[in-house]
Formats: C-alpha cells, structure tokens, sequence
C-alpha cells in the first residue's frame, strides 16, 4: 500500500509540478506582454509553453521515477532512461525553435512598426524567413546527432564511419549537387536581394507575386490564384522580370488601332480629361502619340502610370475601353477599317 501511494505521489508529482512551472510562466508572458503592448515578444514566448511543459515532464520523471521503487519501472531502467533521453532531446529541440522563432518575429515586428519602405520591409522579411528556416534545420540536426549518439550501436561504428568518410563525402557531394546548389541559391536571394516576398515578378512566362521563399524553393501566385513553383537556383541562372526592385511605380502602355483620319489632339485631350477620373492613375505621368503607321492605318500608344502591378493593369484595362468607346460614340471614322471594294479604274474618268 506505502508503494503504491509513493507511486502515485511521484507520478502525479511528475506531471502537476511541470504543468504548475509551465502556468506560472504563461500567466508571466500574459502579465508582461499587458504591461508592454509594444513590445510583442511577450505575447509569442506563450507559444512556447507547450514545448515548455513537455521538457519538464521529461526532466521531472526522468529525474523522480526511481524513487517510486515500482518493480516494473527499476527493472527497465536503463531502456526507460534512454527513452526519456530522447524525449527530452526532441522536447529541447522543440522549444528552442519555438523561441528563436518568437525571438526574431518579435525583432521583424518592432522593425516593421518602425520602417515605412516597402521594399526593405520586404527583403527584411526573406531574410528572417529564410534564418529561421535556417536555425531550425540546424537544431533539428543537433538534435539528431545527439540522439544517435545515445546508441551504443552508433558510437560503436563512428571508427569505421570516420575512415570512410572520404569516399562517402565525395558520393554525397555527387548526389546533392542539385540540392546544395539550391540552398546556396536560397542564401544569394536572401542577402543578395533579388527577389523578395511580395514582389511583383514574370518568370517563365508567369505574371505574378512572390508568396513563399525556402531553402530550395520559391512559390509565385499568379494573377489568377495559381502557385507556380520553381527552385531558387532558377532565379540566379535565368533571366526574369522583377517589377517590385527599385519601387513599386509602373509605366505602362496601351496600342490602339485607329485610321488616319484620328483626331489625335482631341483623343489626347480626353485621355487626359478620363485620366482624372480614373482611381488607379497615380498622377506621375501620361502620354499619347503616334507610334507608328501603315498604308491601312495607324497605331497610338497611350502612356500611363501606376503605384502598382494591380493599379496599371486596371488602367490599362480602363483606357483601353474608354478610347474605343470614345472613338465609337464621337468619330466612328477613326476606327480601323478594312477596304473590300475594288479600286475605280483611272481610265473610265
């Protein structure tokens, strides 16, 4: 009867103490993030309180399980022992990573209160992504690496691993080419700042935004709620179109074919006139001209500016519907025609 109260005083111990540590210490978060609102490392630290709790009840039993003298626990000592080793190594990997995270989300957080360019908040933003995928790789792997080591079975062939660490080396590196190029690929994009979240990019004959930076990959939504994705070694072998870089303002252009008896000055005059009723013109500039003609007709090119890819493709679409309309309403002449009678024989007049 004494056994079985001990037991269940430690195994209920091993449990209630780690939950009452891990509640004081959200209920601290909770206190300081409503004493500092401004400061949001607070409010993400209480994410962490579930790895928290898992790596005392590790620590606790780990460390408490023997005084209960419970037979069928001390005769498996050393297999209970390495498994809660491992659970307290895969807990620890768990909340470190959940800090880190809370950590540099908070830094991101305060710098983007106080950074108003767009572009930098958002190449500051692939960059915290991609480290924080970084630092979580590395822990994982730390983890693993201790977590072998625990096997006697392992320590056992480290001799023999480490003499044919040459060759496996060399078929490693063979092997992971492709993946290494990408992960130094993914480093380049980051601190290189070629491409970013949020930009505005056109590859391989894709118009869309950047929505995902990894290691190894880049995620592109297209315009019409597709996910184009592609490697990252892509952007630092080919070409593409980056519309984002240097700022978000666009120039764009609309053609339209008219006869030539056009009344260019008048069309140029209502561009202008529309173009201060029109929301996504951002006002920097506009143009219409003459660009270039044929025996059949004429082309003009209306000129117009954006703060961005969403705002120009609008105008666009709204210059391009409000001049034709126009030339359809007021000079249905200039619209192009198609001549299908014959020419008049010069020697009947």
């Amino acid at each position: 009867m004494e056994g079985l109260v001990r037991s269940a005083i430690v195994l209920s111990g091993s449990v209630l103490v780690p939950l009452a540590v891990g509640r004081a210490a959200d209920l601290f978060a909770r206190y300081a993030d409503a004493r500092h609102p401004d400061t949001p490392l607070w409010g993400l630290l209480r994410r962490c309180r579930t790895p928290l709790y898992a790596v005392l009840v590790c620590a606790v039993f780990r460390a408490s399980y023997r005084a209960t003298h419970w037979p069928p626990l001390l005769d498996r000592t050393a297999e209970l022992d390495h498994i809660l080793l491992l659970c307290l190594i895969g807990a620890g990997a768990w909340l470190t990573v959940r800090v880190v995270s809370a950590v540099v989300e908070s830094a991101y957080a305060r710098y983007a209160g106080r950074t108003r360019d767009a572009a930098r908040l958002r190449r500051v933003r692939t960059q915290v992504t991609l480290l924080t995928r970084v630092v979580s790789v590395a822990v994982g792997v730390v983890a693993a690496a201790f977590a072998l080591v625990t096997f006697p079975t392992f320590r056992g062939l480290g001799t023999s691993l480490l003499a044919s660490a040459g060759i496996i080396g060399i078929v490693a590196g063979v092997a992971a080419q492709s993946t290494l190029g990408n992960l130094f690929a993914g480093f380049q994009i980051a601190f290189g700042d070629m491409v970013r979240i949020g930009d505005t990019v056109v590859v391989d004959g894709e118009w869309g935004t950047v929505e995902e930076v990894t290691l190894t990959f880049l995620t592109v939504r297209t315009w019409d709620e597709r996910r184009v994705t592609l490697p990252v070694s892509y952007f630092t072998s080919r070409p593409f179109e980056n519309w984002s870089r240097g700022g978000n303002e666009l120039t764009g252009t609309v053609f339209v074919h008219c006869d030539h008896s056009t009344p260019v000055d008048l069309m140029r005059t209502h561009l202008r006139g529309f173009l201060d009723t029109c929301p996504g013109w951002d006002g920097r500039a506009w143009d219409l001209a003459v660009t270039e003609t044929s025996p059949t007709g004429i082309t003009v090119r209306a000129l117009v500016t954006a703060k961005d890819a969403d705002d120009l493709w609008t105008t666009r679409c709204a210059v391009r519907e409000d001049l034709i309309g126009w030339l359809a309403r007021e000079h249905p002449g200039a619209l192009p025609r198609i001549v299908t009678a014959q020419a008049a024989d010069a020697r009947t007049h």
